[in-house]
């Protein structure tokens, strides 16, 4: 807009009889001024209004799924290239011009959170509720209708009583998020996202085929029903007949593709990270700590063989077993809780025995570990290659490290979910510029880039692969020039020991790329939560061999759904190339 034309404009709200009308009427004609100046997507509005520099192949993506695909796309780089940011680029880009007004963000379970931190700190988005939040669930499947921007979990949105709601309304923009899980055309997702009224839709997936060509069509019919043809169609023309992984005419499909899909591969961005050091800090709890587990576990697995205890209290007793393997403190007023509801009345003597005997123990053998590490890590160099973030799952932990800290002289960075985004971000900051150690929740695990920091402690570990592998993101990215250190805090004797085994020892995890623990338990033939099949082994057991045998055997499964995901990974290599990038 030219200077005389936006002077008149301003004039004209100056001398109006309803100033607050004309200068919306302003606001109105200077957007759209600015919009024709940009039409057609070739300049992102978005890159003036985020916190953070995307790669350009990242911005290249974003410009295709705007421009090329028109908002219906396929989003396939390799896991760890940062499918989120692009998603991000286009939902925002979306935003400024005002053309969404209603968007529906579906994920697994374990990501839901991680999406809402990453579009607040990242993007500046802060208007999305998620399915988790108190808000939400408080008006069941009303809540679909009630709030326009909505982050939640696949699993959630395709139970009966929301998938009616969800299906009927009109979506501007839909994302989903580890799409692959659409890959079957008779399962329930697929259905759900396939029936959702939507303009623009992403699916975002490092492996859109697993087990035959099929599974490609099923998710490119969801973006664009009858570019691939029709399912008999696509059989005759483009796999080969007795083997449904192999494709033929491949120049044609390649083409029909090119329509929807944008994928990069590390070798293609030529993205090199340093290497990745995993250690094991193996303890003996005191022995009143020892007790103290020992007595909970037993409680425990009473009330878990209780055919009268409900799916929520279970829940419960299994944050406790977490807790324990935490510290004492983290179990105090989870023990006081389980003992004030009804529906554990017979147990309610137990608890509150051990929620005293929780209060009588005065150390923890975690935190006295914790601070020779601290003091080695001091001692082998001074700036960034010192600094520690420590991680535990709860506040009541947190707060008695800090108390810990504090005696023992450690200046440290708080950081957990009760701080506001700007205390949030001073926090950083400070940890960044001047202290040595950041002493966080969960939060700073979801969205929060920590790659100056090159060592990260697990004082304990989430039963979650997921959560563990979204802690190392955090220190482990792009943008690490160090080589980055992970300590793991394990008391002998506690279910995170045999957790920990099965993940380093079996799994290797600790050598995975960032993204692909989701992809390996997608292998697995239990689709229950990895906490729920932990649980399940633990309470069963009805001896230290039996536990071993049984954790054995899950991990033993990790195993086989790891190599089931590295065939698809070079099967989707074979199949797609570099031919979908952006270059």
């Amino acid at each position: 807009m030219a200077p005389g034309a936006e002077r008149m404009l301003l004039g004209v709200v100056q001398n109006s009889p309803s100033p607050e009308a004309a200068l919306r009427a302003y606001q109105l004609r200077l957007m759209a001024a600015r919009l024709g100046l940009v039409a057609g997507f070739d300049d992102l509005l978005s890159l003036d209004a985020i916190d953070f520099q995307p790669f350009d192949y990242q911005i290249r993506a974003a410009r295709t799924a705007l421009r090329r695909f028109r908002g219906r796309g396929l989003l396939s780089d390799e896991v760890g290239l940062g499918k989120t940011i692009e998603a991000g680029l286009v939902l925002k880009e979306y935003l400024l011009r005002q053309m969404v007004g209603r968007v529906l963000i579906l994920t697994p379970p374990g990501l839901v959170e991680q999406w809402r931190e990453e579009l607040v700190t990242k993007f500046k988005i802060t208007d999305f509720v998620t399915n988790n939040d108190e808000a939400f669930r408080a008006l069941g499947a009303d809540a679909w209708l009630r709030f326009p921007y909505v982050i939640a979990s696949l699993a959630t949105a395709r139970r009966p009583e929301h998938r009616q709601v969800i299906t009927g309304e009109i979506y501007d923009l839909v994302i989903v998020d580890e799409a692959h899980h659409l890959k079957n055309r008779a399962s329930v997702s697929w259905k759900l996202v396939n029936e959702l009224q939507k303009r623009f839709i992403l699916l975002l997936t490092a492996t859109p085929v697993q087990n035959s060509l099929s599974e490609l069509y099923n998710l490119v019919t969801v973006l664009k029903p009858g570019q691939l043809k029709s399912p008999k169609e696509f059989q005759r023309d483009f796999v080969v007949r007795g083997d449904p992984r192999l494709p033929k005419n491949r120049g044609l499909l390649r083409e029909l593709l090119s329509d929807v899909m944008v994928r990069h591969s590390r070798g293609q961005i030529n993205l090199q990270l340093p290497p990745r050091r995993a250690h094991t800090v193996q303890l003996a709890l005191h022995p009143d700590e020892q007790q103290l587990y020992a007595d909970i576990a037993d409680v425990s697995r009473r009330i878990l063989a209780d055919a009268n205890v409900t799916s929520a209290h279970r829940f419960g007793v299994r944050t406790l077993l977490r807790e324990a393997g935490s510290s004492a403190a983290a179990t105090r007023s989870t023990l006081r809780s389980l003992a004030d509801v009804a529906g554990l009345a017979a147990y309610r003597t137990d608890l509150l025995a051990l929620a005293d005997q929780a209060d009588a123990v005065p150390a923890s053998a975690k935190a006295d570990a914790l601070t020779k590490l601290l003091e080695a890590q001091a001692a082998g160099g001074g700036g960034e290659r010192s600094k520690v973030v420590i991680f535990t799952q709860f506040r009541a932990t947190q707060d008695m490290l800090a108390a810990h800290l504090a005696e023992v002289g450690v200046d440290f960075a708080l950081y957990h979910g009760g701080l506001t985004i700007a205390q949030k971000d001073q926090t950083i900051r400070d940890f960044a510029d001047h202290l040595p150690v950041l002493l966080s929740t969960e939060a700073a695990g979801e969205g929060r880039n920590l790659q100056f920091c090159r060592v990260l402690v697990n004082f304990d570990l989430p039963w979650n692969p997921q959560r563990i592998e979204q802690r190392i993101g955090r220190i482990h990215r792009i943008g690490q020039d160090q080589p980055v250190d992970i300590f793991n805090l394990a008391a002998q004797g506690t279910i995170e020991e045999y957790v920990l085994d099965i993940l380093d020892r079996k799994l290797n995890m600790f050598e995975l790329v960032i993204g692909e623990m989701d992809m390996i338990l997608g292998q697995l033939s239990d689709e229950r939560d990895f906490e729920e099949i932990v649980t399940e082994i633990w309470s069963q057991a009805q001896s230290a061999e039996d536990l071993s045998a049984g954790m054995t055997a899950l991990g033993d499964q990790l195993v086989e759904a790891r190599r089931a995901y590295q065939n698809m990974k070079e099967y989707d290599d074979a199949l797609f190339g570099e031919d979908f990038s952006t270059e």
